[in-house]
């Protein structure tokens, strides 16, 4: 049997004009995550990244923390979907950059009514693949694992993948997914066990590595 860890990038860029960028706190959440890895013992027989900057940048930083230099699987299936195209399919005006809370609120409320339909087939956010597709992005992933491998195997992905991931292997509802999506944390490590049948949760969203006062600035959640 083996495990499958499946981590979230480091904090990026939310705000920004350029998200797709690890913040200097991002750099470091990832670096921790890979020396607790290597306090642990931990090494991988495959390593499998999205091809998203962010996503990269993690690894990097996981490698460095770890000492375990390894050239990543580039899976596309991986890859985050564009939140602004999901929320301009239901409210075609320009978002301002959110700078209060009461901002904050209004884009993840947009951004959870436009999943629902995107995953209900209600709109076919621009430039974006259908919920479907995405789907089984994920689960190519999730297969070549399990097929290919019998040790530890490592995923650096986004929230949207790794809550699609853990609600197929679920089964849970496509409100769950999303709430699932909406709680994960930077840098956050979620583990499967797996067979060559079968992937089952044994964690989800979990920040061993920031388990300490000295980091509890560290956790973030964009």
């Amino acid at each position: 049997m083996g495990t499958l860890y499946l981590v979230r990038h480091g904090q990026a860029s939310f705000g920004a004009d350029d998200y797709d960028q690890l913040s200097a706190l991002g750099q470091q959440q990832s670096r921790r995550l890979g020396e607790y890895f290597a306090h642990k013992g931990l090494s991988f027989e495959a390593v499998l990244t999205g091809t998203l900057r962010r996503h990269a940048q993690t690894w990097q930083g996981i490698a460095e923390g770890l000492g375990q230099p390894a050239e990543p699987r580039l899976w596309p299936g991986l890859n985050e979907y564009d939140s602004e195209a999901v929320i301009a399919a239901i409210h075609p005006h320009k978002l301002e950059k959110p700078d209060s809370p009461e901002m904050y609120r209004h884009h993840f409320r947009l951004l959870r009514d436009g999943l629902a339909q995107w995953m209900a087939g209600v709109v076919s956010p621009k430039g974006m693949p259908s919920y479907n597709e995405f789907v089984a992005g994920v689960t190519s992933a999730l297969d070549h694992v399990r097929t290919q491998h019998e040790g530890n195997v490592l995923i650096v992905s986004s929230g949207g993948p790794i809550a699609t991931a853990v609600g197929h292997v679920l089964g849970t509802s496509p409100e769950t997914t999303i709430e699932l999506n909406l709680r994960i944390r930077n840098s956050s490590v979620t583990e499967f066990a797996f067979t060559p049948k079968r992937h089952m949760l044994v964690t989800y969203n979990t920040l061993p590595h920031l388990d300490h006062p000295d980091h509890a600035q560290w956790v973030t959640y964009a």
